[in-house]
């Protein structure tokens, strides 16, 4: 028996063919529809550099950042969690600048970036804010959590997830190519063509993705052919980034750390040694990959709101 949802997948395969329309547009459609659905809008801001960030906000609480990683964007990392989410918190997911609908004037570094998600929280007035983020979104964090140019924009707590941050060697980088046949990691993460598309995929989700040619050109062109510069400069300037953090004081920010126990791209011993450089707890979920959040968002929400919640006692 064919369930309904394939049904409509092979529909819209069909319809794509025939007409010349994206599926992934029609996706991207779909995504935004669900979010605009209970509460949430896109708004974006002006950078001060130049530029903009885009971010979508929903619900209504405590204020909730979720950060995503390299690649996609807040939806394409998010969405379920933002469905859930919504509910308790006051959910902001920004895309990261060259990401998404963002860009930035700046210097494509891990210091821009992080300074727009700072200015972010500041045009918004955010206070006692609490960070969720995904593998680049962790440096991200890490980056927010030692580097606050706001006394009054306090981080409560900090879920980080599939990101060793700062705490990644040289070496680590050289396993990293040899696991994917590259000679540097901006190959592997910043793809050139829909068949490193593949590969990138391949090496972040457990499960393989179906992913006709047409439908990989689609995400490539959608979401990795624009900015290529600046993404590779981002990655080519992370291990002088990573220097310039571990000059910095440990941050007394509560955090939980979250990882796939088949993790390719930071595998789980990196989970186990940043858990015990910064003395946090680590949770491994069984069976799942470099992307948890689109591999088990209903685990990530439990934990997420279980880690909240215990830090308000």
């Amino acid at each position: 028996m064919i369930s309904n949802k394939l049904k409509l997948f092979i529909v819209c395969i069909c319809f794509s063919l025939l007409s010349g329309c994206s599926l992934v547009k029609w996706k991207i459609g779909s995504d935004e529809d669900s979010l605009k659905a209970v509460g949430f809008t896109q708004q974006d801001i002006s950078l001060d550099e130049g530029g903009t960030l885009s971010y979508w906000r929903g619900g209504k609480g405590q204020p909730l950042l979720l950060i995503h990683g390299f690649g996609g964007n807040a939806i394409t990392t998010w969405k379920d969690e933002m469905l859930a989410l919504s509910a308790d918190y006051d959910v902001i997911a920004p895309d990261l600048a060259w990401f998404g609908d963002s860009f930035s004037a700046g210097e494509a570094n891990l210091t821009t970036g992080t300074q727009a998600i700072w200015q972010l929280v500041n045009q918004l007035q955010l206070d006692n804010i609490n960070i969720a983020s995904i593998s680049y979104g962790g440096f991200v964090t890490f980056n927010m959590m030692n580097n606050s140019p706001h006394e009054n924009r306090q981080i409560n707590n900090a879920i980080i997830i599939a990101s060793p941050g700062p705490y990644f060697s040289d070496d680590d980088l050289g396993a990293l190519n040899t696991r994917f046949a590259v000679d540097n990691p901006e190959d592997f993460f910043v793809p050139k063509n829909s068949d490193e598309l593949r590969r990138l995929f391949d090496g972040t989700f457990v499960e393989p993705k179906m992913m006709p040619d047409f439908v990989a050109d689609q995400i490539y062109q959608t979401y990795f052919a624009a900015w290529h510069k600046q993404k590779v400069a981002m990655i080519q300037s992370l291990p002088a980034d990573r220097n310039a953090l571990l000059q910095a004081p440990l941050s007394s920010t509560p955090t939980l750390l979250i990882w796939g126990e088949k993790d390719r791209i930071f595998p789980i011993e990196d989970g186990i040694y940043l858990s015990k450089k910064i003395q946090a707890p680590l949770v491994i979920i069984p069976n799942t990959g470099h992307g948890v959040t689109n591999e088990q968002s209903e685990i990530v929400v439990r934990l997420i709101k279980t880690f909240i919640e215990s830090e308000k006692i």
